[in-house]
């Protein structure tokens, strides 16, 4: 005699296994699953996190290809790439670029928290009054759908393990059933269900506040913690709590994916945990959410750029009084916007005294003179957008909303995309350059042009090219990224024409931006 379990221990299990099934609310195969791979349907070996949040066996790895159309940025790891299995289905967009895959610290552990607590016999093997599961897959060809059937024994946990180590369960299994014979789905089953869970639960807490980890976000060097974490530390430095590798600074995105097979496990054994953990941090909510949006005292001057030092001199007394405050901080930070001189309207500010876009600056010196004014020497940390404002004893203070670049793999795209279009241009531009329209050259073209600017106004000896004024603001930088930011710091140009940069969100856009500035100058617009 023997009873049907169909993707649980039973809707109506035999007496002898009803306080089991109770017990049990994970079906075997959805445990198991969470760490089996896509592609070879065996449980994951050396597993390799994937930029879309997937992970697949390092051996799974698709073929490598030499990726074209994309010159930004120029690192050797970034040159090759493949085409991702996973589908849009998988939350993945298609091609992934290998620089971008790394290992998975935390789930290779987990696969050994399994391989611990799973890999032994599995109890009663003998197939009189064993257990077995059924099953449709579609092995050979996808449009061919064989039903399947494997004896499992009385522990259901160890026995789908096994079959998926043996690969001999399918991934994309569908229509699973369960049918317990006379032995039953012993308590073994829930003894390893429990001894699983509680090894497991050991390995989940972030290693930066030291509770379950939420929104697992995995970075470059193979370590996952909360998200929230990772931007709470990147505040403050660029460095891997764990390993102290340097972090991509992309990280503090919130479009970065989640380690999707550290949701699941968290999802399919700690939902209680889970639901808890996320309502003791809701009411936090705001205050961790400060990099998106938070209140800032505005300081309504002049233009400041990301990276870029700004030196100030403080003598209204409503900026003073802003500049005590701001001291009294523990982040010393304000923002700055360049006043509304053509009045304007602007989305939910209307034609404010001040411009929307601003940059974050941190006080780096302050030196208080005796009559009450000041001298400050800050340094811009990040871009903001006000949605609204307030007066506050005389000077503004706003409510801002972080302005972030897009990731690496989304600058990528863009490139890729931007320089495929064919674009018609006057019959000169096969014999001079000068004529291909700027949004079809590549990236590094585009920051080549800017170099060669300056080489040529070097030679010329103009002024804000001065050794005191490349003291201030260092020498040209090497690094595209950084690159707009130095020019529009240094080049006399109406402040008008440099505020488009603040508003951008990939690199490309701000050099496409500088050689428009090229390009006029070149042709004495200017």
């Amino acid at each position: 005699m023997s009873s049907a379990v169909s993707h649980a221990l039973g809707p109506e299990p035999s007496p002898a296994t009803a306080s089991e099934t109770a017990a049990f609310p994970v079906v075997p195969h959805a445990v198991i699953q969470s760490i089996q791979c896509a592609r070879c349907s065996q449980i994951l070996r050396s597993p390799l996190r994937l930029p879309c949040g997937n992970s697949i066996c390092r051996s799974c790895l698709p073929p490598i290809y030499q990726r074209t159309g994309i010159t930004y940025p120029a690192n050797e790891e970034r040159k090759h790439g493949f085409s991702c299995y996973m589908g849009k289905a998988d939350a993945c967009s298609g091609e992934h670029c290998l620089g971008d895959c790394g290992a998975d610290v935390l789930l290779s552990r987990l696969a050994d928290v399994f391989e611990e607590v799973l890999a032994v016999d599995r109890g009663d093997g003998s197939s009189e009054g064993a257990s077995t599961v059924t099953w449709k897959a579609s092995r050979d060809e996808p449009q061919e759908v064989t039903t399947q059937c494997e004896t499992i024994g009385t522990d259901l946990l160890k026995g789908i393990y096994c079959l998926v180590k043996e690969g001999r369960f399918d991934y994309d299994a569908s229509e699973v059933h369960y049918s317990v014979g006379d032995l039953g789905a012993d308590s073994s089953t829930q003894r390893s269900y429990t001894k699983l869970k509680n090894a497991i639960r050991n390995e989940l807490d972030c290693q930066v506040c030291y509770s379950l980890i939420l929104d697992p976000l995995t970075t470059p060097c193979g370590h996952t913690f909360c998200r929230d974490c990772v931007t709470m530390v990147m505040d403050h430095s660029d460095l891997c709590p764990v390993c102290r590798r340097k972090l991509n600074l992309s990280l503090t995105s919130r479009r970065e994916p989640s380690n999707l097979r550290i949701s699941t496990i968290l999802e399919t054994l700690f939902p209680e945990q889970l639901a808890m953990r996320k309502d003791d941090t809701s009411d936090d909510d705001d205050a961790a959410a400060a990099d998106d949006e938070q209140t800032l005292p505005l300081f309504v001057n002049s233009l400041s750029f990301p990276t870029m030092p700004t030196f100030l001199h403080i003598f209204e007394p409503r900026y003073r009084i802003m500049m005590r405050r701001v001291m009294e901080t523990r982040g010393k930070k304000f923002g700055m916007v360049m006043y509304n001189r053509g009045s304007r309207p602007q989305t939910g500010l209307g034609r404010s005294e001040f411009m929307q876009y601003g940059t974050v600056l941190m006080v780096d010196r302050y030196e208080l003179l005796p009559d009450g004014r000041s001298l400050v020497i800050a340094t811009g940390v990040s871009r903001f957008k006000v949605s609204s404002s307030e007066v506050v004893d005389g000077y503004h203070v706003g409510r801002v909303q972080r302005v972030e670049d897009m990731s690496i793999t989304e600058e990528e795209r863009l490139e890729s995309l931007e320089t495929s279009v064919t674009m018609e241009a006057p019959p000169a531009a096969s014999a001079d350059p000068a004529y291909t329209p700027i949004e079809v050259l590549p990236t590094q073209q585009l920051f080549q042009m800017a170099l060669d600017f300056i080489d040529e106004q070097r030679r010329k000896g103009v002024a804000w090219l001065h050794p005191r004024v490349l003291m201030a603001y260092g020498d040209t930088p090497t690094d595209p990224a950084l690159f707009p930011w130095w020019l529009a710091s240094v080049y006399p140009l109406w402040e008008d024409d440099k505020y488009s940069l603040l508003a951008t969100t990939s690199v490309r856009d701000r050099l496409k931006i500088v050689a428009r500035w090229v390009k006029k100058s070149r042709s004495r617009e200017w």
